[in-house]
Parts: structure tokens; sequence; C-alpha cells
């Protein structure tokens, strides 16, 4: 009885013609009036039980004329739609039929932009115009098949992330590199905003991972992140090579366009490209203009490739002191020491070690750089034994690296492993009056107290 009931219900729904047609939205009725309302509200119930089975083909009608004559009546009316015409097009062997669920689908995606204000103001949590665009875009892409305009989807998707930036669906940042990728292959003047969609969906896909309280999330977060990466280095685009080719004859053109040059900074930076033409010039044209800790870094690596280590240290000088940031000021610091140490400033160089290691105590690889120091200037003393005591100071530095850091602490104990090989034998230690335990200070530059062991 209840079967009949459902027949006739349907038979009702989709016999009656649809002469309302929207009234709702124009009065600011959901589902009409009278007899109109009615039938409106069938046809929900009908397409409804059937979504619930998977029974898509015979949802279609009802739920179409629910979606043609009141598109305010439910969000469901566009969730379940995208589901409906999902599965027909999957289905469907007819090339014009799923062309025309296609065109449908589109279209529901469109409608429920155009009503999205009174649909909002139908559910406790609203959707946003910028993650609906960015599903439509999904679908144009997954659907479209070998009609799929590249152009067409990369407007859409990218408009959709420009919208939602860290808050898109996961899916949005691997769809902006699939068809930024595709963009690639066919136009090679690409190149530049290919990396700047990179740059743009790797960002905002670290920043959603970043602020993902669920453990489910977290990991669709990670991979995505990973698979964004991927389409980045298959491309062929990511070299340091490409990316001096891309910027080099734009930096010269675009010597006063302070946005373009920290534009070209930042890319190289991230990417690890800073020993490249296009960086310095454009780090100094920009310093020129407005100087910044990220520019004065950028002309200081200049000066020491060309080999000017005076204006080099002065530049990072510059950018420990116009850094806010204690870590980026400990980097520089960092960075001005390994400049000094590879013109053997050792005693220099060490100022600068420690001076980062003032703004992060935890800097494991300034305590290395300054073992590595120690360990080339083991000739201070006229004694062999005692020279050999240098060995201990560094090994104390790689200690001190490994505690304080375990991010270094293998390359640390490498380095712990050879320099013991270099240490003094007790024999030698004997005829100087010296054993375990003893103190013993270094004299030189290095002028530091270590212990025999």
């Amino acid at each position: 009885m209840k079967m009949k009931m459902f027949t006739m219900l349907c038979v009702l729904a989709l016999g009656t013609t649809a002469t309302f047609a929207q009234k709702g939205v124009e009065d600011g009725s959901r589902f009409g009036h009278g007899a109109d309302s009615l039938r409106c509200l069938e046809n929900i119930s009908i397409y409804t039980e059937y979504v619930k089975t998977n029974n898509f083909k015979d949802a279609y009608k009802p739920w179409k004329v629910v979606f043609t004559e009141a598109p305010i009546a439910q969000v469901g009316t566009y969730t379940n739609g995208a589901k409906i015409l999902r599965a027909l097009i999957a289905s469907t062997k007819d090339a014009a039929q799923q062309k025309n669920y296609f065109n449908e689908l589109m279209a529901v995606h469109d409608q429920r932009i155009k009503y999205l204000d009174q649909l909002n103001g139908l559910v406790k949590t609203p959707t946003t115009k910028g993650s609906i665009l960015g599903m439509k875009a999904h679908d144009y892409i997954v659907f479209s098949g070998s009609n799929l305009d590249v152009e067409t989807a990369y407007k859409m998707v990218k408009e959709a992330i420009d919208l939602e930036k860290e808050n898109s669906d996961y899916f949005m940042f691997q769809d902006l590199m699939d068809i930024s990728s595709r963009k690639l292959k066919t136009d090679d003047a690409h190149k530049e905003q290919f990396i700047q969609d990179y740059l743009t969906a790797s960002g905002y896909a670290e920043e959603a991972l970043k602020a993902a309280t669920k453990q489910s999330t977290k990991k669709l977060l990670k991979t995505t992140k990973d698979n964004v990466d991927a389409y980045f280095i298959n491309s062929g685009a990511a070299s340091c090579e490409n990316l001096q080719a891309i910027y080099g004859p734009k930096v010269a053109q675009n010597k006063s366009n302070l946005d373009y040059l920290k534009q070209v900074i930042s890319v190289m930076q991230m990417l690890k490209c800073t020993n490249e033409e296009a960086y310095f010039e454009a780090s100094e044209a920009a310093h020129a203009i407005e100087p910044t800790a990220a520019t004065a870094a950028g002309c200081g690596y200049m000066y020491y490739k060309k080999g000017d280590l005076d204006k080099s240290i002065s530049y990072f000088d510059q950018a420990i002191e116009l850094e806010q940031d204690v870590m980026a000021k400990a980097e520089n610091s960092y960075n001005a020491a390994v400049v000094l140490m590879s013109k053997k400033m050792y005693g220099k160089a060490r100022q600068y070690a420690n001076k980062a290691l003032s703004f992060n105590p935890n800097s494991g690889k300034a305590y290395i750089l300054i073992a590595q120091m120690y360990a080339a200037s083991p000739n201070w003393s006229d004694e062999a034994a005692l020279n050999k005591c240098v060995y201990f100071a560094a090994i104390d530095k790689l200690q001190r690296a490994k505690n304080v850091d375990p991010s270094v602490a293998e390359e640390a104990q490498k380095l712990i492993n050879t320099y013991s090989a270099y240490t003094p034998k007790d024999e030698d230690l004997f005829f100087l009056g010296l054993k375990k335990g003893s103190s013993v200070t270094i004299g030189g530059w290095i002028g530091e107290t270590t212990t025999i062991r």
C-alpha cells in the first residue's frame, strides 16, 4: 500500500505541468503556493527517496522539477542534484545525453551561486561562492572529457582559490596545479605564472595543514601538499636555471617596480635559487628603493659572489639590523659567518656565529660551523700533542649542537667520529703532564678551554 501511494505521488508530481516556474523566488516563498507548493514538496520527497537508494535515474525527473520551479526550496536541491548528474554522466553511453547532463551539472553550480544569499539563509553553516566555484571547476575538469577547455578551467579554479585562499577545499589546490601544468605544456609563456601558481597552491595548502585539527583532515592535506609539489617537480620548471631565464631579462625592465622585484626575491628565496644573478639584481634594485632585511641579504650574497667581502658583510649587517624576526636575524648572522669562514677569517666568522646563537640558542648549525673552524686551525702550539687538543674543543661544540638541535644530530655525530680519530694519544699527553680529565686552554684565535678525555 505504501509503495502504491509512492507511485501515485510520482505520477501526480511528474504529470502536472510546471505552471508556477520560480514564482517562489519572485514572492519570497520557498515552495510556491497552494497546489504548486504541494507538488514541490512531493517531488522533493520522491527524488530524495530515490537518492537514498542510489537510484539516480528515477531521481532525475522529480529533482529537475524542483530545480526548475523552486530554486530556493532547499540547499539539498543542489547537493543532491550534483550527485544525481555526476552519476548519470558516468553511467550514460550516449555522448549527446552526457553533454546534456554535463551542461545541467554546470547549471546547478551557477544557479546555486545565483541564489546563494537566500539558500544560506536556510542553513546554520553558510556556503561561499568560492567553494561552489571550486566544485564547479572540479566537475568541469573531471567530466568535460575531450571537450575540456584548459583556459576556461584555469580561470575558474584560479578565481575560486583567489576567493577562498587557505580555506579552499583540498582538491582545489591539486586542480590548480593540474590545469596550470596542462597550460604550461602548450604555452611556454605561462612558465612564470605556473611558478606563481605553485607558490600560491603550496602556500595555502601549507597554511590549511597547519590550521587543521582533525587527523583525517591533516592526512588529506598532507597528501594534497605532496601532490602539489609533485606537479611542480615533474613540470621541469623548478630549476634555478629556469628561474634565471624567466626573471633575468625582466628584472632589468622592472628596476623601478618594487612589487615585481619583491616577487622575484620571494620566489627565488623560497626555491633556494639565491645564487642566481636575477636574485642579486632584484635585491640590489629593491634595496635602492626600499631597504629591507631581505633585499640587504640578497645584496650580501651578491657581493660575496663577486668577491667584495667588505660590501658583503656590510649588507649582512644591514640585514641583521633591519630584520624584526629573531630567527631571521639568526639566519642572517649565520650566513655572514659562512661568508667569513669561506675566506678563512675564522675569528670574525665566530663572532657572527655567536651572534646567531644569541638570537637562536638552538642553532645547531652555528655550533657545527664553529667546530669546523676549530678543526681547521689545529696549529697553535709547538707541541704536536697540544695542537691535537683542538679537536677536543671542536667535539665540545658538536656535542652542544646535538644537545640543542636534534635536526643536526646525525651530521654532528659524523664529525665527532671523524675528529675523534685526530685527538692525541694518552702516551703523548703523559710526557706533557696531562691525562684524561685535565683542562687545556687552546691558544691562538680560539682561546678556549677544553677537557681531555
